[in-house]
């Protein structure tokens, strides 16, 4: 099962950008999208023009209008659909999930978009309340021993390998020691696995995201805050881990790269 974890940056700017062709060749099974910035038949409308016109569909739009926005798309048909996190954020178009069947059992796949944030203001208030929520929902997986994958932009460097100015940035939102020990608790206390730095092994790198701006794509400056994380019983599937870094700026299509793991079931 191949899993990708697209955060679009809006997709029908990604599709005009060449994001179609791409996913197409990609050939995913599953594939978890963020910042969608669209309603339901602007995203089955792109999603039809990367040849996935018939697969099953699970969105949710965030309440304000053209921002955020989650999605799980799955070749064969999901059994169940949850959006929000135990009943928060319910319409903040940053959490769903849907469970699917596979050889192994049911497995959940979640997609999630998690705040940016910004550093001693409401914001990063906001979002600790979303990785706290977060927290919940991986601990009781982890309890449970669900078989579970969560996507997607985290906006969170875990390491200092995981973002190429580190020193720079100790104080502001994305790299900050308080949400870097969410990452701590979920993997030390929870068992959860970070599959793309499991099966790529030690940085920098390789980064998710780049600013538009400037020369970080070209000089390769950037932030490695796109995952697919994995519940300990279903972590030993999990056999190839890849960035679809684009060939050259031109060639983007958001300014983040997919992340793209392959399970074998």
């Amino acid at each position: 099962m191949r899993i990708i974890t697209a955060n679009v940056n809006g997709i029908r700017a990604a599709i005009r950008r060449g994001a179609a062709q791409w996913i197409s060749q990609a050939a995913p099974d599953v594939l978890c999208l963020q910042e969608v910035r669209a309603d339901d038949t602007q995203l089955s409308k792109a999603l039809a023009e990367a040849g996935l016109g018939h697969w099953h569909v699970a969105h949710t739009e965030g309440a304000a209008k053209g921002r955020a926005g989650v999605a799980v798309a799955t070749r064969d048909p999901h059994t169940a659909v949850a959006v929000g996190l135990d009943g928060a954020f319910a319409d903040a178009g940053r959490w769903i999930e849907v469970e699917v069947s596979t050889p192994v059992g049911s497995v959940t796949i979640a997609s999630t978009y998690v705040h940016t944030g910004e550093a001693l203001t409401d914001r990063q208030v906001e979002k600790y309340s979303f990785l706290t929520a977060m927290t919940s929902r991986m601990q009781r997986a982890a309890e449970v021993g669900e078989l579970m994958v969560v996507t997607g932009d985290l906006n969170v460097a875990h390491r200092e390998h995981d973002l190429k100015n580190w020193k720079g940035n100790l104080r502001k939102s994305g790299f900050l020691l308080e949400e870097r020990a969410y990452f701590d608790r979920w993997f030390d206390d929870l068992g959860w696995v970070d599959v793309h730095r499991a099966l790529h092994g030690p940085g920098p790198g390789p980064y998710t995201w780049w600013s538009w701006r400037g020369q970080a794509f070209d000089n390769d400056s950037g932030w490695r805050i796109d995952y697919q994380l994995v519940s300990r019983a279903f972590a030993p599937t999990a056999v190839g881990a890849t960035v679809g870094r684009a060939a050259s700026y031109a060639a983007r299509w958001s300014d983040h790269a997919p992340v793209v793991v392959d399970y074998e079931l």
